[in-house]
């Protein structure tokens, strides 16, 4: 009598860390899920291996979490990102679902909440602790924003990304006018909506336009 075939895995997770200690913890959370293929991948690999659905992604990279965040999603705008860490803030939490994560787990959280959290965020939907949500909902509700306006700043190259979008260039002509390469300017793009609280390159132009955030030629 033959076996019945072994399940095909049906989530591809990338582990973006180096540390061989985290890799192996994972998988020994991992090992019993049968639908849960783990790999250990630099961000590079994951920009273009379009066969990994979940990106396991470490916040002791403090600010520079955001950044990466943003990068990954603007190389990958299908990949689904899960920030852990070890008791996070919640402005952390919230700032990097802003960023474009799709939820928070705690490294110190049990097996099986773990392999939910994967599979809640890989169909899409955000897993983050309840009191997290509560307060994304109540700013957006309150302001139209998950975060306060009057503050934003802009890097030199920020400001001379936005200045070329206004003036209706492409990812690919403003990377030529710079010299920068077009996934880096698609990372810029990324980082400028998510600072000015939009959604869209139109709605961020239209933004900069009529909050004089670019200069008037």
């Amino acid at each position: 009598m033959k076996s019945a075939p072994a399940k095909a895995p049906s989530m591809t997770v990338a582990v973006v860390e180096s540390d061989p200690l985290r890799l192996v913890g994972f998988r020994s959370l991992f090992d019993s899920q049968g639908e849960i293929d783990l790999a250990a991948l630099s961000l590079d690999e994951i920009r273009t291996r379009h066969d990994v659905d979940v990106a396991l992604l470490g916040s002791r990279n403090g600010q520079n979490l955001f950044d990466l965040i943003a990068s990954l999603k603007a190389a990958r705008p299908d990949l689904r990102i899960l920030v852990t860490g070890s008791n996070a803030d919640d402005e952390t939490i919230l700032k990097s679902l802003a960023a474009g994560a799709k939820g928070y787990v705690d490294e110190g959280a049990a097996a099986a909440e773990f392999v939910q959290a994967l599979k809640v965020v890989h169909q899409g939907w955000v897993w983050a602790p309840r009191r997290v949500l509560a307060l994304f909902v109540d700013r957006v509700a309150a302001s139209g924003r998950i975060f306060p306006a009057g503050r934003l700043t802009f890097t030199d190259r920020e400001k001379e990304v936005l200045e070329l979008l206004v003036a209706g260039r492409s990812n690919k002509e403003v990377g030529a006018t710079l010299g920068i390469e077009e996934r880096t300017v698609k990372a810029h793009v990324a980082k400028l909506m998510r600072k000015v609280g939009v959604q869209n390159r139109i709605a961020l132009s239209v933004h900069a336009i009529t909050h004089s955030l670019v200069s008037s030629k």
